[in-house]
């Protein structure tokens, strides 16, 4: 095809497509209802830096420029994709209640006469729930996936496996007609997401060194969990529009209060659920497990996501309450028992906690549910939704996994994975480069010019650098020695104050890792044992030559011990000069300091 007529085609699209809304039509619209709509693409297009920041601070640092990168092109990607046919496939003319009739750039597809927001309005909504189904996708296959190969499928679930399965649900399928109900989205979005982490995370395989020869677990820890639980947060916020906004409506007194309560529910959910696996997981472990409690307040928000319309607040107590325990158990079975890596849990946040809210849907609901009427049928059509769509989406995206692979491969090499995505796709040393040392190169415009007066390294004839001689030790019967102490973290204030009392005037300390006899201690993280053979210490060293060794080491000895493993070691070692790079003192006068005199020049 020329590009020309490719030109021609577009132009009649986007004619079309301005022309769906006439004047005529555009005069019924509401106001309220168009703000309401356009809100709620916002809060959910707001919820990708939400899975982004989640996702990046549960897995290593090596790898959060990766992540970030795949958070924003999965959106880039789905956005176009969707408008070009996936939105006609979901909402187009129903065929046979399987699939819509395409309709190429949204050009003929327009709202019903009863609804109160443009076509253009709900076009941007729907492609923001298109683009968090595919994002979930990201987090179960960090850290080992080629970045070529997520972009391709990507283009797969934006293009048919999303739209397919949301026509059966959204858009006037067969579930739909049969009166399956997700308001919005359990399983339409969160579970469809789900199913498609379970399936490529079990395709790839687990990441190196998660696991033994034995089979036994190596918890591998996220790098901040701080921008974790940013990420959450956010996500909870958007998530009143992923919901609230479903209403497509904000006119009338039903709608007012539906919408209200909508927030209600939502909202109880998830603060049950992490109270619940804050308690659940303090029982289990020993103690609360931070990264799990997150997982919890999703795990809270996906559940209620399909029935927040029709069940009461009472029943969004039960649904968080138990989605809480679910989640745990369901984290610990895929990362134990199916040995599948899941270095997020979106398989058991979006995935099973997506199918639960969906059943639990079919008991709770305050008019058709179980519970309340004692009839099955509303229950049975919920379980039958819920399975038909799990079935669908791992057969299509075995295939389009299966297919990726033999093409451009999913996984990167061993090398690669190692050394970090963040490098190896997209070269990037660290996505945190602030944090890294970076010399100055002599000569460059930002490397620090010599003070006056000091003397300069010069070339010799041969091409070598010719350093002046460092002054000799002074014999002034002065020893120099080097006392390193390493010991925990948590006792470097107490140690401090020691050699501060005793006259030592300048120390050097380091966050260093190491481990002594005992081999390290036992530490949980998300339900598994974290391999803990070089543990955190802080490593001092402290050059004295006035004040005697023996002083420094005794002084040491009294503030650190305890009598247990990590109380640490001393190590003494001679030092040869000392000198002092401002004033040129060398040997013991340049261990003493005196007040600095102000250069007002």
């Amino acid at each position: 095809m020329s590009l020309a007529v490719l030109a021609l085609m577009l132009t009649g699209f986007a004619t079309q497509a301005f022309a769906a809304d006439s004047p005529d039509v555009a005069q019924r619209f509401s106001s309220a209802d168009t703000i309401w709509v356009l809100l709620g693409a916002a809060l959910v297009l707001f919820m990708q830096p939400g899975f982004a920041m989640c996702e990046t601070g549960l897995t290593r640092a090596k790898n959060a420029g990766n992540i970030v990168m795949k958070n924003v092109m999965d959106f880039s990607i789905g956005t176009p994709i969707f408008w070009i046919i996936g939105f006609g496939l979901m909402f187009g003319t129903d065929i046979g209640g399987i699939i819509g009739t395409p309709d190429f750039f949204v050009s003929h597809w327009t709202v019903g006469d009863d609804a109160g927001y443009p076509t253009m309005a709900y076009l941007i909504f729907q492609t923001a729930f298109c683009a968090t189904s595919a994002t979930i996708v990201s987090g179960s296959m960090a850290e080992r996936t080629k970045f070529s190969a997520y972009c391709l499928y990507s283009i797969a679930i934006s293009l048919l496996v999303y739209p397919i399965s949301g026509h059966w649900i959204w858009g006037g399928g067969w579930l739909a007609a049969a009166g399956f109900h997700d308001f919005a989205g359990s399983t339409a979005v969160h579970m469809v997401g789900g199913i498609c982490a379970a399936v490529g995370a079990k395709l790839l395989g687990p990441r190196i060194g998660k696991y033994n020869e034995d089979g036994s677990v190596n918890a591998i820890p996220g790098h901040s969990l701080t921008l974790a639980c940013l990420g959450v947060f956010i996500l909870w916020f958007a998530w009143f529009g992923f919901n609230g906004c479903s209403t497509v409506s904000m006119t009338g007194d039903a709608t007012l209060e539906s919408a209200s309560h909508i927030f209600m529910t939502t909202n109880m959910a998830p603060a049950v659920a992490a109270c619940t696996v804050m308690c659940f997981t303090w029982l289990r472990y020993g103690k609360p497990d931070v990264s799990m409690t997150l997982n919890g307040c999703l795990a809270g928000l996906v559940a209620i996501t399909a029935g927040c319309d029709v069940v009461t607040v009472g029943g969004s107590f039960v649904i968080g309450l138990l989605a809480g325990i679910l989640v745990v158990l369901s984290v610990e079975f895929f990362d134990q028992k199916a040995k599948i890596d899941d270095p997020v849990g979106a398989i058991s946040v979006h995935g099973v906690c997506g199918a639960f809210g969906t059943i639990m849907t079919g008991l709770l609901a305050e008019k058709d549910g179980l519970l309340y009427s004692g009839d099955p049928h509303f229950f049975f059509v919920q379980v039958e939704g819920v399975v038909t769509v799990a079935i669908y989406v791992t057969v299509v995206m075995l295939i389009i996994f299966t297919l990726i692979d033999k093409t451009v491969g999913l996984r990167v090499s061993a090398a690669d994975e190692i050394n970090g995505l963040d490098y190896a796709e997209h070269g990037l040393a660290s996505a945190y480069a602030d944090f890294m040392f970076v010399p100055e190169i002599p000569g460059s415009t930002s490397a620090p010019a010599p003070a006056p007066g000091t003397a300069k390294a010069k070339k010799a004839d041969n091409g070598a650098i010719d350093v002046p001689a460092v002054k000799p030790a002074t014999p002034d019967g002065h020893h120099y020695s080097l006392v390193t102490i390493i010991t925990s973290r948590d006792r470097f204030q107490a140690l401090k104050a020691a050699m501060e009392e005793i006259g030592i005037t300048g120390m050097t300390a380091t966050e260093v890792n190491g481990f002594g006899i005992q081999r390290g201690y036992r530490e949980m993280y998300r339900g598994a044992s974290v391999p803990a053979r070089l543990l955190p210490k802080i490593q001092v060293d402290i050059v004295v030559s006035a004040v005697p060794v023996r002083t420094v080491i005794d002084a040491a000895k009294k503030a650190l011990y305890t009598g247990r493993y990590g109380d640490g070691k001393i190590f003494v070692s001679t030092v040869d000069n000392i000198v002092k790079i401002r004033t040129g003192e060398e040997g013991f006068d340049a261990l003493q300091d005196y007040p600095m005199e102000e250069n007002h020049k």
